[in-house]
C-alpha cells in the first residue's frame, strides 16, 4: 500500500486567509458602490481623476496598471453615466483627455466616504498600530512582487 504524502491544511495558508478577508471586504464595498450605480473599477478611475484632474486615457492606463482597452471601456461607461467627459485637443483632434464632470466631482467624496466606512467596518476593531502594521506588511508584499496595477475587480 502506497503511503499518501502529507497534505497541508487549507487554513494553514496565508493566501487562504488573505483571499477570505479580501472577498468579504471587496464584496461589501461593491455593494456599497452599487447603491450609486458605480463599480469598484469605476470608483478607482473616478478617484484617480479627482487627484489628477485631467489625464489622457493612456496616462490613466499607465497610472492604474490597466490596458488602454480596459480604460477605454471604463471611460465609456463613466461617460455614459455623465460622471466624466472627454476633451479633444484643439491642436490635435486625435489627442483626448478625460476629466470629471460636475456630477462626478460631487459623487467622488460620497464614494470616498463609503470606502472609509467599509474600511472601518472591517478593520476598525484593530488598534491603530496593528492596522498600520498590516498596511505596511501588505505594501511590502506588493513592493517585493513589483506589482503596479490597481486592484479593481
Amino acid at each position: 500500500m502506497e503511503k499518501q504524502p502529507q497534505v497541508s491544511e487549507l487554513e494553514t495558508h496565508l493566501g487562504y486567509w488573505l483571499r477570505y478577508v479580501s472577498n468579504h471586504v471587496s464584496h461589501a464595498f461593491m455593494q456599497r458602490l452599487a447603491t450609486h450605480g458605480v463599480t469598484v473599477a469605476e470608483w478607482a478611475v473616478l478617484r484617480r481623476l479627482l487627484e489628477y484632474e485631467r489625464l489622457s486615457p493612456s496616462q490613466l492606463a499607465d497610472q492604474m496598471g490597466l490596458t488602454r482597452g480596459a480604460i477605454s471601456k471604463l471611460v465609456d461607461r463613466l461617460h455614459g453615466k455623465t460622471l466624466v467627459e472627454r476633451l479633444t485637443s484643439k491642436d490635435d483632434q486625435r489627442y483626448q483627455t478625460v476629466e470629471l464632470t460636475a456630477a462626478g466631482r460631487r459623487l467622488v467624496p460620497e464614494l470616498a466616504r463609503l470606502a472609509d466606512e467599509n474600511d472601518h467596518e472591517f478593520f476598525g476593531h484593530l488598534p491603530p498600530q496593528e492596522a498600520a502594521s498590516l498596511m505596511k506588511l501588505l505594501q511590502n508584499i506588493v513592493s517585493s512582487n513589483g506589482w503596479k496595477d490597481v486592484p479593481v475587480e
